[in-house]
């Protein structure tokens, strides 16, 4: 089957739980030796007797496809939030497959999203499966791209933001990095200061060292293992950093 060249034969950990269940739809009979296979190269993370997961290390091929199924799932899930579906949404995702893995891939990566458009996800399994497999620095570039799909077409819906705090929460972000990300996509002094997780009252000092703090753990290589592509769509971010510093420097007249 195509999409399973195109993820370069081997998933990792989002074959199972809630994910794999979703892609199950998705690829039908395929998934059974899929499966078998990925058991084979010693892939299988199910709970066993002891209650513990079998966890091992991914290669960064596997992280990145891992990374882009979790983005295609979630994704689903705030495009749906406002009850339609938008082509700037739409065409955002494209955008970034396109980027990321060629223009092949992005017949297969559509027909994926739309597969799981037409299924019930459930963000909260869909989540802890997630925060259980990813680093902290991965799951912030994941909630980032998906502030930016619901701000494709200019504007949070009220249903989009509580879907993303949703998904925040349950991928195991702190709120204060969940307010942050949010408020990156508004340019006004108050969201930059929500941007650096301060408080207007904060002093300049406090100022400087949020935003120290903030640029070391937005920085663009702590995603580096999936690929220069997201590396460098993190620096996207790691520059609304940087803008809301110098926001509120002009204001304060630093």
């Amino acid at each position: 089957m195509g999409f399973i060249k195109w993820i370069a034969g081997y998933l990792g950990w989002a074959v199972f739980g809630p994910i794999g269940g979703l892609l199950g739809y998705f690829l039908g009979s395929a998934l059974d030796g899929y499966i078998d296979r990925s058991r084979q190269l010693g892939g299988d993370s199910r709970t066993q007797s002891t209650g513990e997961s079998y966890r091992r290390t991914y290669t960064s091929t596997e992280q990145r496809n891992s990374f882009l199924v979790s983005l295609m799932v979630l994704s689903a899930a705030v495009i749906k939030a406002d009850g339609k579906t938008l082509r700037a949404e739409l065409d955002y995702v494209k955008d970034f497959i396109r980027k990321n893995f060629g223009e092949t891939a992005v017949t297969e990566a559509m027909q994926l999203l739309d597969s799981f458009l037409r299924q019930n996800i459930n963000i909260y399994s869909v989540g802890q499966q997630i925060a259980g497999n990813m680093n902290y620095s991965q799951r912030l570039q994941l909630f980032h791209y998906l502030s930016q799909i619901a701000m494709a077409d200019g504007e949070f819906s009220q249903s989009e933001k509580s879907v993303l705090e949703a998904i925040g929460s349950t991928i195991g972000l702190t709120q204060a990095d969940v307010s942050s990300v949010i408020a990156m996509f508004y340019k006004d002094t108050r969201s930059a200061y929500a941007v650096l997780e301060i408080s207007p009252n904060a002093t300049d000092d406090e100022v400087r060292s949020a935003y120290r703090r903030m640029a070391m753990k937005h920085h663009p290589d702590k995603v580096a293992t999936l690929g220069p592509d997201v590396q460098k769509a993190a620096a996207e971010k790691f520059r609304q950093i940087q803008e809301a510093y110098e926001t509120i420097k002009k204001e304060r007249g630093l």
